[in-house]
């Protein structure tokens, strides 16, 4: 390839306009930059089913040098300090619901071994949920406290955060970003992909705009994938056998009142094949249910979220949306390079649509020579990618294949078989020993460590170290830190902010003090 002068994006929405706003922030500082052309074509809208981040989104609006009380306002946004899970480990009796949360906060930090063995050498019956005794954000998010208060200022924080907002409008607020930044938009509906004698693509063709020629495409095509797949024919991996759900009914409800409580984390609830978001923006709630065809018809996914929501959901028409779970082993070939849905699509849960089009651009930005060859980079790309999918696999069935429902889905999820080779691996090695840093690879998988413990204790999953407990002598001195754990969380659900306080301050007013009244 000679010297780097045209990039062509095909497709808008989140993943669209993201990749073309940060190519352009990072490009924009380099002599001789790139041009960069988005086609917006009407046919690709947003999917809808996430609504959701990962902490990371937070140095991404910082890279895009997005002010977060604009994002608050722009994109209905609310703060989210992680996810609770309702019921995934066992069917509700006599009206009874077991949870789980997992924060974004790690555990609160110790010398030594840790809170962990001490926790798992304590009386199951009477010992706290291990992310409430090792971390204090637990007891801030369940009291729909902030994150922080208004002095912490855009991007500060008392506790880690994520967020969740409005799709449709985020995508607009980063096509208003992009366009600033000097992005070309064209609208058009691409009807034709030419690839040259070499099988790289040409130009693409719309009615609009006739032939558009680049020296690099980025597919962000959706589901689609009218470049990557339809025109470069890069095979598409299902992991089907290992996730089920295929599928999601999805609805927009209002709040009880102005001054409901607005949630701060995700509500995941487990549903007999499948399971609910519930997620508290600023003016709305976002509900789905995703769930396994296979294991359910669309009729009765529609009675269950209807059921969820209640006598406000009577009259309302879920979204439809099919899906299949899965990523592209080689996302980018020749001169071409598939982000979002186009690449890679598992399910909402976890929230990681939003961080593998992170993930994806961050690598694109290093990986894509301004002159040369690309096809050592692409390979690069192409495994680090792949690792990143199967790790995010792993971590996605974690979730499902220690319950103990007695439903067809849930039964068929705790079959060993429909589990990777690895994550029975690590399963077994966790019944001796709690899990270890060593066994996580930090620079590959986007969920730490205690991600890991959280949710595997909070599906009750039993590790046997009573053998080691005299290495842990140091019991007294635990217990008093699981008690300073306590105290501080009982702090922060007295003192921090609601949730829905701040987010209306910041609204408002921005980082600045309320004025005061007349």
């Amino acid at each position: 390839m000679d010297r780097l002068k045209e990039i062509v994006i095909a497709g808008g929405g989140a993943a669209g306009w993201l990749t073309a706003a940060y190519l352009a922030k990072v490009f924009g500082k380099e002599p001789g930059c790139p041009r960069i052309t988005l086609i917006e074509s009407p046919d690709i809208g947003t999917v809808g089913v996430g609504e959701g981040a990962f902490p990371t989104l937070r140095i991404t609006l910082q890279t895009l040098g997005i002010d977060e009380a604009e994002f608050l306002r722009e994109a209905d946004a609310s703060y989210k300090q992680g996810i609770k899970f309702i019921d995934w480990l066992h069917k509700p009796k006599d009206g009874r619901h077991q949870h789980y949360l997992h924060p974004f906060d790690a555990p609160y930090p110790t010398e030594g071994a840790g809170l962990m063995p001490y926790w798992l050498l304590q009386n199951k019956a009477t010992r706290r949920p291990y992310a409430e005794a090792v971390a204090f954000q637990c007891a801030a998010a369940d009291a729909h406290r902030a994150p922080k208060t208004l002095a912490d200022g855009p991007l500060g924080h008392r506790l880690n955060y994520a967020y969740h907002f409005d799709a449709s409008r985020f995508a607009a607020l980063l096509t208003r970003r992009a366009v600033e930044l000097g992005v070309r938009h064209l609208q058009g509906r691409i009807d034709d992909v030419t690839l040259r004698a070499d099988g790289a693509i040409k130009s693409v063709t719309t009615a609009e705009h006739g032939e558009i020629e680049g020296d690099f495409f980025i597919d962000c095509t959706g589901f689609r994938a009218r470049l990557i797949g339809e025109a470069l024919e890069a095979p598409f991996k299902s992991v089907a056998d290992q996730l089920f759900t295929d599928r999601a009914v999805a609805l927009q409800a209002p709040y009880e009142s102005t001054d409901s409580p607005i949630p701060s984390y995700t509500l995941s609830t487990a549903h007999e094949a499948g399971w609910t978001w519930d997620i508290g923006l600023g003016q709305r709630r976002g509900i789905g249910y995703v769930y396994s065809s296979r294991h359910s018809s669309d009729e009765r996914a529609v009675d269950v979220i209807k059921t969820y929501i209640g006598p406000a959901a009577r009259s309302m028409e879920p979204r439809l949306i099919r899906f299949n779970a899965g990523y592209r082993a080689t996302p980018w070939v020749k001169n071409c390079c598939a982000i979002g849905l186009s690449g890679s699509f598992f399910e909402p849960l976890e929230a990681t649509g939003i961080l593998l089009i992170e993930i994806a651009i961050a690598y694109l930005v290093d990986f894509l020579p301004r002159t040369g060859p690309l096809d050592t980079p692409a390979r690069h790309y192409n495994a680090l990618m792949e690792a990143r999918c199967q790790s995010i696999l792993n971590f996605l069935k974690l979730h499902y294949c220690l319950s103990q429902r007695d439903e067809a889905f849930w039964r068929d999820n705790a079959d060993p078989s429909s589990r990777s080779e690895h994550l029975s691996y690590l399963l077994d090695m966790w019944k001796h020993r709690p899990p270890s840093r060593y066994d996580i690879n930090s620079e590959i998988d986007p969920f730490p460590l205690c991600s890991y413990q959280y949710v595997l204790y909070g599906l009750d999953y039993a590790t046997d170290i009573e053998s080691q407990r005299p290495s842990f002598p140091n019991v007294a001195a635990a217990d008093r830190v699981f008690e300073r754990v306590r105290n501080f969380g009982a702090y922060a659900a007295r003192d921090l902010p609601s949730n829905r306080e701040l987010i209306e301050q910041v609204r408002a007013h921005g980082f600045t003090p309320s004025p005061l009244p007349a």
